[in-house]
């Protein structure tokens, strides 16, 4: 494999296992506090690269459409989200602090719905990167490996505090802290598997790469805004999730600005 390819797809699930380590560190559940803060950050991380890293780029793809430049983002877009709702229903999962599972009823353990839960969310962060690692391979000109890997290094930093989110929750129901960091860690082993995949059908259909950023975008609104949003502001108000939704926001455009 490509080091660079590695590298790109490796940073994100680094993030995940490093949060996830945190289980050896702290001791018993983490403040509703920290988690909301956690959580808004990992939002705005995910709603700005959703619009500089893949709608902005998707457009400029269609670039030779003229007026309906803007019809394959709308169109994978929507089937982004679409995808997302599909996985929804079928995968049994449990969110943080909820007491009834989604999806089709299942036997399984909480713990392995708390650990389905995030892979399910994952599954769009790697596609995302997948897609823009492709485009940097195909050589589409406004597709960089300075932009792709500063979307890799923005998707590794949200998942430092998910990796943490869903290690500590499993310590707390009663697993060992060896368990808990592995569920943690193998949580976000779906990203590097999912952006590889993207890469080669992107590499097979060049064509499809607006539909596909654009795709890879609406499947990451899907998690803020059916997931994410509500986890930071469940129970009493506080104002510390759109704080660290606009830190979060503020880092990555930086980072996609910056490097890109």
């Amino acid at each position: 494999m490509n080091m660079d390819i590695f590298w790109g797809l490796f940073i994100p699930f680094l993030g995940t296992s490093l949060g996830a380590a945190c289980v050896f560190f702290m001791r018993g559940e983490m403040h509703r506090g920290v988690q909301r803060g956690l959580t808004g950050f990992a939002s705005g991380v995910m709603v700005a690269a959703s619009i500089w890293s893949l709608l902005i780029p998707a457009i400029e793809e269609s670039s030779d459409w003229g007026k309906l430049a803007f019809l394959p983002a709308v169109i994978g877009f929507g089937g982004g989200i679409l995808f997302l709702l599909f996985l929804d229903h079928i995968i049994p999962h449990l969110h943080m602090g909820a007491e009834r599972a989604e999806g089709p009823r299942s036997h399984l353990a909480r713990t392995t719905m708390l650990v389905l839960a995030v892979t399910l969310h994952n599954i769009p962060e790697g596609m995302a990167v997948g897609v823009v690692l492709a485009g940097f391979l195909s050589g589409h000109g406004d597709i960089t490996y300075a932009s792709a890997m500063a979307l890799s290094i923005g998707i590794a930093i949200q998942n430092f505090p998910e990796g943490a989110i869903i290690s500590m929750p499993l310590r707390g129901a009663g697993m060992g802290k060896m368990k808990s960091f592995v569920g943690g860690m193998l949580s976000g082993a779906v990203e590097p598997v999912g952006g590889m995949l993207t890469i080669l059908l992107t590499s097979l259909v060049v064509p499809l790469m607006p539909y596909l950023l654009s795709f890879a975008a609406g499947a990451m609104m899907y998690v803020v805004v059916e997931e994410l949003i509500p986890e930071m502001s469940e129970g009493e108000h506080s104002d510390i999730g759109v704080l660290t939704f606009a830190l979060g926001f503020m880092v990555m455009m930086t980072l996609d600005v910056a490097l890109g």
